[in-house]
């Protein structure tokens, strides 16, 4: 067919032709057509497309060339989560990493998919039917940030997948600037008089991140494709298949990747690539070795947001030699303080340095630092840099000690130590700015209140202006006090206090983590949440009922009975809930409820010698803390229980009145919380309708998934993350997503939320 078919086919015969000359420039890099020959098609199409607008598609290789500008980035929800991988740094860290995939497949060797760890930034890439149809960055993990116009202008991906390809396909890959296009970028940018960049993953990242797709279609940018989250073709049961697939659908893949066995085997790799990596062409930070076998990963799962069945082995960072003129202290959101040295700039791991970071007070002494030491700096992970080691022979005479100063550098309240660690904290809590703007800004954060456009440098004004004093201030917050800080615009700060309304609902576990607790992350704030299931008990709870909760240790546990102890943290937090409605309260978990008993109570008081099977033996036949008292007080009876050594240390123990009225009141808070009595709930026996079985959640539905898997759990089944051979039932609700996909790919059988109702009552499924 020529140019005198029809415009319909002719436009398609072009992007046909073009596309397959891409793929061999770009991926192949074998050339199949002269430059002057391609621009003539290309022009042609464009002329076809500008006279007849209705033949543009979104995979035409003219949309390569970037658009109109956009005004901001939309957020994009990952259908399959991009999680981050847990790193290791020595031979032993990837010695432990290869046990553990060993023993939690139970075989032996493992075989390892190993690439180069590219230096770049993480996208994701979804095509229906065969066409892209959006890309975004990794984000927070959750969500990202839609960069698809910009993605289309990199020739290296692919517009539409070769071969079948139906319904969704989500790839993973790398996008990383080359050192060739790297060095181009710079001497561009010197020859117009601009500011050169520092390392070419800083300059990728800026290149995606254009608002104006037409300037990153100037940029050489490149892609390695490296997984697949959605759309596995039958038959692809490894690793290794899955790369050749996406070979296989147009996508350039590492010609580095190997295929290895056991940890010798990544070491091996390890060592080869390290060799090569000053000569390849473009930057990496280490290696990756990943499960080969896909059914094993699914076996082995994950733990908080990283696989178990991948680990990421780092090279050593940089280093270089300079002098330390200061060193300053950083007050962090929850008032520790952090020695951080002030440098004179040097060059190292791509960036230039004049920070480094000291860690505490104890590194520092046993580091022997001194201000004005020669230091050796290194990009730790070639990231975060600190202060490696003093250069003692170099020490000038003048050199003084580095000394934790007495009072907070922000707010002047006293500085005190942790009893049981190496921090050092400001005691002024909400009142010292630092903490107060640190704080505002985690609440704000999207893990958070998620609450969208509030940033550092407005909430910093805020403060400043004394106008937030608490978190509670935000929801008091008016157009007029944003606006004056803004000379043009009166719709950004509508929109603001727009977004601060919307937030006036929060679930359970995410005020939990917004309030910035000592000890509490993300994933203890669900677990706190899961098990205690309403914001009061979680403030009120003692010590001891915090421990109930799994990941929750003694030094943890006072953390967050001190925060919610203090005065003013006390009336911040009530004057945040008098702003605010919670969502997703429930009862205690019957998991926890199974833990309480009069003995594990005596048990955890502490008292030397006596454990948890004495405990348990002295407390038999006993229903209150009272009574177990008056045992305790009838030494003749104590004694009949417990060797007299024991016997005389437990009556002294409780001859103070204090611990007593301690223990009978932690008795009233467990009954009051519903973990004992007959209101507490419980798990069902060995012979539950749910028992030995093991349930996955997955969509929206009637009721919240705490409360679902407290159903599960109480009639003696278990709840999993995720989707595997072993998994009994899918509960799906509303819009179930991939794992619905991958149980009826496994023949696993799904429930809505009546027939589990059904199951729970037990009636079969």
């Amino acid at each position: 067919m020529n140019s005198s078919a029809r415009p319909a086919e002719r436009a398609a015969e072009l992007r046909l032709l073009l596309q397959g000359h891409n793929h061999r420039y770009y991926v192949l890099d074998q050339p199949s057509i002269a430059d002057a020959e391609y621009d003539g098609l290309f022009r042609e199409l464009q002329a076809l497309e500008a006279a007849h607008p209705e033949l543009r598609t979104a995979d035409s290789p003219t949309q390569r060339v970037g658009g109109v500008a956009s005004s901001e980035f939309a957020s994009v929800r990952h259908r399959v989560p991009m999680l981050s991988l847990n790193n290791c740094f020595s031979e032993e860290e990837l010695g432990d990493f290869d046990r553990r995939v060993r023993e939690g497949l139970n075989r032996s060797p493992v075989a390892y998919a190993a690439e180069p760890k590219l230096d770049g930034l993480a996208v994701s890439l979804v095509y229906e039917d065969g066409v892209f149809a959006y890309g975004a960055t990794r984000g927070d993990g959750e969500t990202g940030e839609d960069i698809s116009d910009n993605l289309r202008t990199i020739r290296r991906i692919p517009l539409r997948l070769q071969g079948d390809s139906r319904g969704t396909v989500e790839v993973r890959g790398e996008v990383y600037l080359p050192h060739e296009g790297f060095r181009r970028m710079n001497e561009e940018a010197a020859a117009r008089g601009e500011k050169l960049y520092v390392n070419p993953r800083n300059a990728a990242a800026g290149s995606l991140r254009q608002l104006d797709s037409t300037i990153t279609a100037r940029r050489p940018l490149a892609f390695y494709a490296y997984g697949l989250a959605q759309g596995q073709p039958p038959g692809v049961r490894t690793h290794t298949d899955m790369l050749q697939q996406l070979r296989d659908w147009g996508f350039p893949v590492s010609e580095l990747v190997r295929r290895v066995e056991g940890a010798e085997g990544c070491l091996a790799y390890y060592r080869e690539i390290g060799a090569q990596r000053a000569s390849l062409p473009f930057d990496i930070d280490g290696v990756v070795y990943k499960l080969d076998d896909l059914a094993g990963r699914e076996e082995l799962g994950f733990v908080s947001r990283a696989p178990r069945w991948a680990v990421a082995h780092k090279y050593p960072a940089e280093e270089a030699q300079t002098l330390l003129e200061n060193v300053d202290f950083q007050v962090g959101r929850t008032g520790v303080l952090t020695p951080t040295a002030r440098l004179r700039t040097v060059f190292v791991g791509g960036a230039n340095v004049s920070n480094a970071t000291l860690h505490n007070m104890d590194e520092v002494a046993r580091k022997d630092v001194h201000i004005g030491d020669t230091v050796i700096v290194r990009r730790a992970g070639d990231v975060i840099p600190e202060v490696k080691a003093v250069v003692l022979a170099l020490r000038p005479a003048d050199a003084r000690p580095v000394l934790m100063p007495a009072v907070c550098p922000v707010c002047g309240s006293e500085v005190r130590r942790d009893p049981e660690g190496v921090a050092y904290r400001c005691i002024g809590r909400l009142v010292c700015k630092a903490q107060l703007k640190q704080a505002l800004q985690h609440f704000v954060s999207r893990k958070a209140a998620d609450i969208d456009g509030i940033g550092e440098a407005l909430i910093s004004e805020l403060v400043e202006r004394e106008r937030l004093r608490t978190p509670a201030d935000l929801f008091t917050l008016e157009v007029a006090d944003i606006a004056q800080l803004y000379k043009s615009a009166e719709v950004a700060p509508a929109k603001m206090i727009e977004a601060i309304a919307a937030r006036r609902e929060l679930a359970l576990p995410r005020l939990v983590y917004a309030l910035g607790i000592p000890s509490v992350g993300e994933t203890t704030a669900k677990d706190l949440a899961k098990h205690l299931g309403a914001f009061a008990r979680i403030r009120e709870a003692l010590p001891e009922v915090l421990t109930l909760v799994e990941g929750i240790g003694v030094a943890a546990s006072e953390e967050i009975r001190s925060f919610f102890a203090d005065s003013h943290n006390a009336a911040a937090v009530d004057a945040l809930l008098a702003q605010l409605t919670l969502s997703g309260e429930h009862p205690v978990s019957a998991e926890i409820a199974d833990r309480c008993s009069l003995g594990m109570l005596l048990a955890q008081q502490q008292v030397k010698g006596l454990g948890p099977v004495k405990a348990d033996k002295l407390t038999s036949g006993l229903g209150t803390a009272a009574g177990l008292l008056a045992r305790i007080d009838d030494m003749p009876a104590l004694t009949a229980l417990l060797d007299e050594k024991t016997a005389a240390t437990l009556q002294a123990h409780f001859a103070d009145m204090s611990r007593r009225e301690h223990l009978l009141g932690l008795e009233a808070q467990l009954t009051a919380f519903g973990l004992i009595g007959d209101a507490a709930p419980r798990a069902a026996s060995a012979g539950g309708p749910l028992s030995g079985r093991t349930l996955v959640i997955t969509g929206t539905l009637p009721a919240s998934r705490d409360e679902v898997a407290a159903q599960i759990e109480a009639a003696g089944g278990k709840v999993s993350g995720s989707v595997s051979a072993k998994t009994d039932f899918l509960v799906a609700g509303e819009a179930a997503g991939s794992k619905l996909a991958k149980a009826e790919k496994l023949g696993v059988t799904v429930l809505d939320y009546a027939a589990l109702q059904k199951l729970l009552a037990g009636e079969a499924a």
